[in-house]
């Protein structure tokens, strides 16, 4: 596969507690090099980020990250407070504790909410399936594709671990027609990113492709 294809599919992330200005400018000034699909920030860079690159880069964030568990409002709030700060793609965590206790009607409803929040902008659905069993990720293709969401993903990269080729493959099996996959966490080679782009995702969630590339440059 193509170098600049799976670039292109790639969501060039920064998510550190300890990110800076400084750190965040330089993944975008990367983004921009390297023609990555966007780049994925913290929410409170959203705005710098946006007024920096403008219209030559597609600015990701997280919402209720990485645990999942505020309320509704408040990540409606923040999904509205980023959208306005010129965010055009949203990630949002699922409550996970309300799938596990059953409650599928709280966490479709939640989603239908932020995806009508975002209008025609990106949605992508963390589910965190390093927390779930095998019957609660097909559970989740189902709620995810029911709430009209573009992209279910599997991972934040902040629990016990990412994105896995299994759950990749189990996405694909039971996801709508219209959702797409976003494989993300620990995706640390070319030979990983093509594996997953080859079972079905379309997003790739890293930092680590774009290093890879720029290394090999100086090499």
């Amino acid at each position: 596969m193509d170098i600049q294809e799976i670039l292109s599919k790639c969501d060039h992330t920064l998510l550190a507690q300890t990110a800076t200005w400084d750190e965040i400018r330089a993944i975008c000034d990367d983004g921009m090099r390297y023609h990555t699909a966007s780049v994925c920030i913290p929410p409170s860079f959203v705005k710098r980020a946006k007024d920096y690159v403008g219209d030559k880069l597609a600015i990701c964030t997280v919402i209720g990250f990485p645990n999942g568990y505020s309320t509704t409002k408040t990540k409606l709030f923040e999904t509205e407070d980023a959208l306005k700060n010129g965010a055009d793609e949203i990630d949002m965590v699922i409550n996970i504790g309300e799938l596990k206790a059953g409650n599928t009607d709280y966490v479709l409803e939640e989603i239908k909410a932020l995806k009508a929040a975002c209008g025609d902008k990106i949605l992508k659905v963390i589910i965190e399936t390093c927390l779930l069993t095998d019957e609660e990720k097909v559970t989740m293709c189902r709620l995810v594709t029911e709430a009209g969401a573009d992209f279910i993903k599997t991972s934040t990269g902040f629990s016990t671990s990412g994105a896995t080729f299994a759950d990749v493959e189990l996405f694909a099996k039971h996801v709508g027609p219209d959702v797409k996959i976003k494989a993300a966490g620990g995706i640390s080679s070319i030979e990983d990113a093509e594996k997953f782009v080859s079972l079905g995702a379309s997003r790739l969630g890293t930092s680590r492709i774009v290093k890879i590339v720029k290394a090999s440059e100086i090499c």
